[in-house]
């Protein structure tokens, strides 16, 4: 089992410090921070409650810090998609946490009186709030296949999540992205027996969206992606594979959703497809600012399009959809990943602060996923997280430097502010002032 970068049983004492240090980010952030990057235990009388509600989807990765074959309470077929933190003697506002497990985390979730709370090192923090399954996912397509397989939902119900291909053809340590386990997730998930369809097609899409849009009031936005495409899927390119699920989303549903795509960076020509078919946010994830570090830890993005390359279609994508619609996605805390990451806390946070910036200066506005070292990936293999301190100063440079710039929160995410945030893999919508949601 990989250890935390911190001695265990300091998770309460490292929360605490940090917040008084750094009072301006809430302190239900930094514990939403935390449990993200170390992950959360369930007791089993937790797990029999939570088998109950929403449960783990698995939509893209695992997010989890062991593997399904060290899971002895099955913790994966129990687990609950999210969790709600609200209360407690912290007096938390509501705070939307995605579920990564890890058995040995000191942030464990428990029962008493058949209610929910969240412990740290055995001390309370919070109540635990689920949420119910949405009714669609008691439905299946006429081919049999589960719709939570096929179009699952995350973010508390505000997101319809579908990963049209399940794998990723930079394969290899030579080539895959060194922090997730997309390839290897698929396999432990098809050993464990889920239902885990590798290439959805089109119809299999829209039939499971019939269902939902009949059925549903709570979801606002969806995401198409998928790994990435090197040389051919089913025939196709990645534009042409992956420009056809919101091409015939949008032309059955026009404008019922906001849609999300997240490819690769794409010339800006094939960008443009996206949008004349009605996307309305495109997601060219960047992952790591630094040039050194991409060039290591996205070796096949670096190796297929390069980094210089792919800073310059963003910027163009930002011209087609406009700067405040192009939203790529950074890893936090892969700057500090072992052995070529970085060493400080100050120098991860100078190297991040410096691409926000350039990023921001056009515009375009980057978002986090908090990294979760999964063990069947390159780089979670055999070491935690970053330090918490990175993930807290992190937050600030964020907030600040969107200030700086005048630039309002980002769309497609629901409503920002402590209490009002969905986005459960990250904090960053957490910390932002409130603002009204673009739907």
């Amino acid at each position: 089992m990989i250890q935390d970068t911190e001695t265990e049983g300091t998770a309460l004492c490292s929360v605490e410090g940090l917040s008084e240090r750094y009072p301006d980010i809430p302190i239900e952030a930094i514990f939403k921070e935390d449990i993200l990057r170390r992950g959360m235990a369930w007791s089993a009388g937790a797990l029999e409650i939570a088998a109950g509600y929403k449960p783990k989807a698995y939509f893209i990765f695992s997010f989890d810090l062991v593997p399904i074959s060290q899971m002895e309470m099955a913790e994966n077929t129990k687990a609950p998609e999210e969790v709600r933190l609200a209360g407690g003697p912290y007096n938390f506002r509501p705070v939307i946490i995605s579920v990564r497990l890890n058995p040995n985390s000191p942030y464990r979730v428990d029962c008493r009186d058949g209610s929910l709370f969240m412990t740290a090192d055995g001390h309370e923090v919070s109540a635990v709030e689920l949420q119910p399954s949405p009714v669609y996912y008691q439905r299946a397509l006429s081919n049999g296949k589960p719709i939570m397989d096929i179009a699952p939902t995350i973010e508390w119900g505000y997101l319809l999540y579908l990963t049209v291909f399940r794998l990723c053809q930079y394969f290899g340590v030579k080539e895959e992205c060194q922090f997730y386990d997309i390839n290897e997730n698929y396999r432990q998930q098809k050993k464990s027996g889920r239902p885990y369809t590798s290439v959805k097609t089109v119809e299999e899409i829209v039939e499971a969206l019939e269902i939902i849009a009949s059925t549903d009031s709570e979801s606002r936005a969806y995401t198409v992606t998928g790994g990435s495409i090197t040389s051919s899927l089913d025939g196709l390119s990645e534009i042409d594979f992956y420009a056809r699920y919101p091409e015939a989303i949008e032309k059955r549903f026009p404008g019922r959703w906001i849609g999300k795509v997240v490819v690769q960076a794409l010339p800006k020509d094939e960008v443009q497809r996206f949008r004349d078919a009605g996307v309305r946010i495109y997601h060219p994830n960047y992952e790591v600012w630094d040039k050194r570090l991409f060039e290591i830890i996205c070796a096949g993005k670096n190796r297929y399009i390069g980094r210089d390359e792919w800073i310059r279609r963003i910027l163009d994508a930002a011209t087609v959809f406009g700067p405040e619609n192009v939203i790529p996605n950074f890893v936090a805390g892969i700057e500090m990943s072992k052995p070529a990451g970085f060493a400080t806390v100050d120098e991860a946070i100078a190297s991040t602060a410096e691409g926000l910036d350039f990023f921001m200066s056009h515009g375009v506005s980057p978002r986090f996923t908090t990294w979760c070292p999964e063990p069947l990936s390159v780089l979670g293999r055999n070491q935690g997280g970053a330090p918490l301190e990175y993930h807290v100063r992190l937050l600030r440079v964020f907030r600040d430097t969107r200030a700086k710039y005048g630039l309002k929160p980002p769309p497609g995410y629901g409503e920002p502010g402590l209490g009002r945030a969905v986005f459960s893999v990250s904090s960053f919508m957490d910390v932002l002032p409130p603002f009204p949601a673009a739907r």
